[in-house]
């Protein structure tokens, strides 16, 4: 599917469905609204899938992985072959988001989007060699960012076909806290200091480093803030496009999409400044170290239910929120209610 078709697919979501929950859970025998976000997250997955029955037994985590050029500014503590390494440890299930997947029956699917070496990680939706040098030249043409967002829609349907009900979006790309800043940066029309940090370790010299590499990307490139898919070619990455375009593909195929911490925000945001209806059928999960998710959250106008001070990426803090998520989702299908325990129901007052 196209990216211009994907954009004329995406519907509101089923308001009906989602009071259809909302009064499942007014039922249930406890005091009305007491388990806070677990319900409006089960309320939200309603909508999204047109059903109060609510079903979440297959869950995926798509792990985007790409290499970025900028690398070559030293904005990184390690060199781009991490990438590849930790792109194929995904499939051995030796990173920490796979540990944390194996605890809450959750599959994962890395994706080779853009790395900038071949490995055993599927490369069937690959779109380029890694993308260039944002302080030299364009990241990306137009044409591969949208190809890299396609790739995240296609995705998501060979997931919704293999019967998948919930995705967690989850990345690796060594550099991609610096394209993941400067897209940010864009797109809220904020200063660059205030949406870049440190990353995976860096020092306040390597910090500075990257300040500058972005600001002197964002100088010579001149992304248009109107046009997402612009700044994303710019100054973005691929992993950031692939996860774009998972977020697109949940609203396309009614699949609710985990948005991740930071780099994960990022691609929520682009997907949103794309088609604005694809933010309903997106879940926040946490509030990420790196300085701009909180902020990046704000704009999207969600509330992330862990605040662990996590930024590890690969999708960790998406997964983190599925126990929370099942845990309601227990109490939504098997509590009995008032009438069940022949009790008055609670009323809404004022």
């Amino acid at each position: 599917m196209t990216l211009e078709e994907a954009k004329k697919q995406i519907r509101p979501v089923d308001q009906e469905a989602v009071c259809a929950a909302q009064k499942r859970w007014d039922s249930i025998a406890k005091p009305l609204h007491s388990l806070g976000k677990m319900e409006k997250i089960v309320m939200q997955i309603a909508g999204i899938t047109g059903s109060a029955d609510v079903r979440l037994d297959k869950r995926a985590l798509v792990a985007m992985c790409a290499d970025n050029g900028v690398v070559e500014e030293g904005v990184t503590q390690t060199g781009q072959e991490v990438t590849a390494i930790v792109a194929e440890n995904f499939l051995k299930g030796d990173t920490s988001a796979c540990v944390m997947c194996r605890q809450c029956g959750t599959d994962v699917f890395p994706v080779d989007v853009g790395m900038a070496s071949d490995t055993k990680v599927p490369s069937d939706l690959k779109v380029m060699m890694g993308t260039r040098n944002m302080t030299k030249e364009p990241a990306m043409t137009y044409e591969e960012a949208v190809q890299g967002i396609e790739a995240g829609i296609e995705m998501v349907r060979r997931l919704k076909e293999q019967g998948y009900r919930l995705i967690a979006t989850g990345e690796m790309g060594i550099g991609n806290t610096t394209t993941s800043s400067a897209v940010a940066s864009v797109l809220l029309n904020r200063s660059v200091e205030e949406m870049t940090g440190r990353g995976a370790g860096l020092s306040g010299e390597g910090l500075k480093r990257k300040i500058d590499a972005i600001k002197r990307a964002v100088k010579l490139n001149e992304p248009d803030p109107s046009d997402p898919v612009d700044v994303l070619a710019k100054v973005g990455g691929l992993d950031i496009a692939g996860m774009a375009g998972v977020f697109m593909g949940g609203a396309v195929y009614r699949i609710p999409v985990v948005i991740d911490g930071f780099i994960s925000c990022v691609a929520a945001l682009v997907a949103q400044r794309i088609s604005p209806l694809t933010k309903d059928y997106m879940i926040a999960s946490h509030v990420s170290r790196e300085p701009a998710a909180a902020m990046i959250l704000e704009a999207l106008e969600k509330e992330a239910v862990l605040h662990g001070e996590m930024c590890l990426g690969e999708g960790s803090g998406a997964v983190a929120l599925f126990p929370f998520i099942d845990m309601g989702l227990a109490v939504y299908e098997s509590m009995s209610t008032f009438e069940e325990i022949k009790v008055e129901q609670y009323e809404e007052l004022v």
